[in-house]
């Protein structure tokens, strides 16, 4: 016992102060640091066809300070798009190499009039055969020449042109099935064009036929319809979006996105938007401690993905799970019963206030977000977001802080946010002049001072509300019943 009580009052020490690292009691949980340079090679290797073309290229776009990386995402993009059939994204990749990766990585005119040469002999003969499918008046097969025109302007990068022939399939669709997979092709290259309107749209017009879906093409319609919602900046939206991504996903859709993917943006999109209660349940889909609680399966596969991802939601939520999990339940409630009896003393003392106690890790939930903020900044679909995504999230977290106390050491605050008095008021007076803190600031004393609601006065309005709503029901339910004792009935009028 003398080691445990030594155990429980190092670990007192530890979580007394708010913000405290508790990390030290836990030599078996992974410290997990990405800020270090992104493996193009690996990262590439989880896209296929021309989205991990353009993926490299716009990490060779916005890695001006890194030369090496932006050489080998040219390398790579060169390499890729050889083995396919677009000159002109071929042509966009040799001028951003501009001769720094030698002669073998040079314009290659033969390789470029030979492919050219074949697209127009592809070209001639498509088009000869859908005239005779127009002729034969052959639905089916004047569906599949426009889907072999869609597939061939699509190869060679004429994306308006392919779109257009995917979208004249659907007046010569039969079956469900078909339009599906008019609408999964009309996905795609929308997503290229970055038309995302388009995007929800043919989401939408696929989700209507729920008998012809199954489990991959109903994680594919999540997946898009989640990317639409997140350029859209619908950041909660997005979120249940790719939270009801199916893992039957997997790699199928490479040429859109990666499961990694889904797990990056879900979680990001879920810590900016969700409440406590919705976090709550996200948080439950990783816990090991009862299969009762894991209400989503899926999203649990994609967070262990990206351990990153999994543990800043982890920190970001609660510290409770992650004592009961090292120590034991019965180490558990010692160290909260002694806890609990250590700051009843220093509080009630006048030692300490109880604004030094909470329970979440949000100095390394920001510790993550810092080393992953780089390699987020390089995600085509991401880049955009991430600092108002970043803002969303450091400011929540402020808010949840405050949340459960009266008075909080801003100090104490300061520290847990690794941030300084003053830059920590400016943020305060902000999220309290926009209603989001019910709270003032002394300056002078540096406490934070909750402004909590008068509660009597609204126990009092709740009750006379529930009155009013009682007083209301109870005369509509008379007048219902005088009405059928009269036999008062309103019969509707048969129309010829």
């Amino acid at each position: 016992m003398d080691g445990d009580d030594e155990v429980s009052a190092q670990m007192i020490d530890e979580i007394y102060a708010n913000g405290g690292d508790i990390d030290s009691q836990q030599p078996h949980r992974p410290i997990i640091i990405n800020g270090e340079q992104l493996d193009v090679e690996a990262y590439a290797a989880l896209y296929t066809g021309r989205t991990k073309i353009r993926r490299l290229m716009f990490i060779a776009d916005h890695c001006d300070n890194n030369v090496a990386m932006q050489l080998e995402a040219l390398r790579m993009a060169y390499d890729e798009v050889k083995k396919g059939e677009n000159t002109q994204l071929f042509r966009e990749v040799v001028n951003k190499i501009d001769g720094r990766l030698g002669q073998g990585y040079g314009p290659d005119p033969g390789w470029s009039e030979a492919v050219e040469r074949r697209a127009e002999q592809r070209k001639e003969k498509l088009e000869n055969e859908l005239n005779a499918y127009r002729t034969n008046l052959i639905k089916e097969s004047i569906r599949m020449g426009y889907n072999d025109f869609g597939d061939f302007y699509y190869a060679h990068g004429a994306l308006g042109d392919a779109f257009k022939n995917y979208v004249r399939t659907r007046d010569y669709c039969t079956t469900s099935k078909h339009i599906i997979h008019m609408c999964l092709n009309a996905i795609l290259v929308s997503i290229e064009m970055g038309q995302f309107t388009h995007v929800s749209s043919y989401v939408g017009k696929a989700e209507q036929s729920p008998d012809a879906l199954d489990a991959i093409t109903v994680a594919k319609l999540r997946a898009a319809g989640g990317l639409a919602l997140l350029e859209a900046k619908k950041y909660k939206l997005a979120a249940r979006k790719f939270l009801e991504t199916g893992h039957e996903l997997g790699n199928s859709y490479s040429e859109v996105i990666a499961p990694q993917d889904i797990a990056t943006y879900g979680g990001l999109c879920a810590l900016a938007s969700f409440d406590r209660a919705e976090l709550k349940a996200l948080h439950s889909l990783f816990l090991l401690l009862n299969s009762k609680v894991i209400d989503n399966l899926n999203f649990r596969n994609f967070l262990e993905l990206v351990p990153e991802v999994r543990e800043l939601i982890h920190d970001f939520y609660s510290r409770y799970v992650v004592l009961r999990l090292t120590f034991g339940f019965f180490l558990f409630v010692l160290v909260l019963v002694a806890t609990f009896v250590e700051l009843s003393y220093r509080f009630l003392s006048g030692r300490s206030s109880w604004s030094q106690f909470y329970w979440s890790h949000y100095a390394s939930c920001l510790d993550y977000l810092g080393n992953l903020k780089a390699n987020l900044l390089l995600d085509i679909h991401l880049h955009d977001h991430v600092e108002m995504l970043y803002n969303d999230i450091r400011h929540k977290a402020l808010i949840q802080y405050t949340h459960p106390f009266v008075s909080v050491d801003l100090r104490m605050m300061a520290n847990a946010f690794k941030t300084s008095v003053p830059g920590l008021e400016k943020e305060l007076e902000a999220l309290i002049t926009d209603n989001q803190i019910q709270a003032r600031i002394d300056s002078h004393n540096k406490i934070l001072y909750a402004r909590h609601a008068d509660q009597r006065n609204a126990t009092f309005q709740r009750a006379l509300q529930t009155g009013g709503e009682f007083d209301r029901d109870v005369r509509s339910m008379l007048l219902r019943a005088s009405l059928i004792k009269h036999d008062y009935n309103l019969k509707s009028s048969r129309k010829f």
